[in-house]
């Protein structure tokens, strides 16, 4: 099963990313899949990174959606690969279970939406993606509204409810919800016999011990709002800034709970290739 790498080089801070990344793979061979983390590596995309290849990843800095894979691979680039990316990559080797953390989606603000591509690669790439819904700097309602007029199948995992990234809840319910991994397996199969065009996105709930309440998420993502729109951040910068300062004004529990969202997810996408195999 696959693992995206934009994580590795912009998602979280650089003193844990590879201890999240040991984490995250111990977590899937424990449930009896083979990781295989995916990034781009001195022009070339590699399907299965190594350990000595996830260290130097790590110190790349750059992240690379579908769109951008071209480009830095005829560039001889490296980058972590997004959500977009690495579903690509990953359906194009063959591969149909990938985990992340949480996608991109519909940002904040007036005018013009920004939307990520991961809702575009959702909506045309058949795989099986495990997140923790969107991530919570993001426009959930809105996310979830784009996710259906581009018709991508959405679950939740022992959940009716879309989860709020670091919170187990967000208020959205979900349409249909299933308990364990062989219901996901069934779901996949009755999509490939209809042969739909997109993802099925499994949406499960971070860790209740670690997750954040609504409250604390929401009062820590508007002060964090406040402080880039103060400090004039914007465009690339404005997510990793806007991480950063929810860390700070959560005193590292938004942290300890996306390491735990991230580890969890990849567990459970282990469970649900298994199922698929069997």
């Amino acid at each position: 099963m696959a693992l995206e790498t934009a994580f590795l080089t912009s998602g979280l801070p650089a003193d844990v990313r590879l201890d999240v990344a040991w984490d995250m793979e111990n977590a899937v061979r424990e449930g009896g899949a083979t990781p295989a983390f995916i990034g781009v590596l001195e022009g070339e995309a590699i399907v299965g990174l190594e350990s000595e290849d996830l260290v130097r990843l790590a110190g790349s800095g750059t992240k690379l959606s579908t769109r951008d894979l071209s480009i830095a691979i005829a560039a001889g680039g490296s980058g972590g690969t997004t959500v977009a990316a690495t579903l690509f990559l990953a359906h194009r080797a063959g591969i149909t279970v990938m985990a992340t953390g949480g996608i991109g989606g519909v940002h904040r603000g007036t005018g013009s939406p920004d939307v990520s591509s991961d809702l575009l690669e959702l909506s045309r790439t058949p795989a099986v993606l495990v997140c923790s819904g969107a991530k919570a700097i993001l426009d959930l309602p809105a996310t979830v509204e784009k996710l259906e007029t581009l018709g991508v199948t959405c679950i939740g995992f022992g959940t009716e409810e879309w989860p709020g990234f670091w919170t187990v809840s967000s208020g959205l319910g979900l349409r249909q919800s299933v308990d364990n991994a062989d219901q996901v397996a069934a779901v996949w199969r009755e999509s490939r016999r209809l042969a739909l065009p997109g993802a099925l996105l499994v949406c499960v709930p971070p860790p209740p011990a670690q997750a954040l309440t609504e409250g604390e998420s929401a009062g820590a993502v508007e002060r964090a709002l406040a402080d880039a729109q103060t400090e004039g951040v914007e465009g690339p910068s404005l997510t990793p800034f806007l991480l950063d300062r929810i860390v700070a004004h959560t005193d590292g529990r938004s942290l300890a709970a996306n390491r735990a969202l991230l580890v969890n997810n990849a567990r459970v996408a282990a469970s649900i290739a298994r199922a698929i195999e069997d």
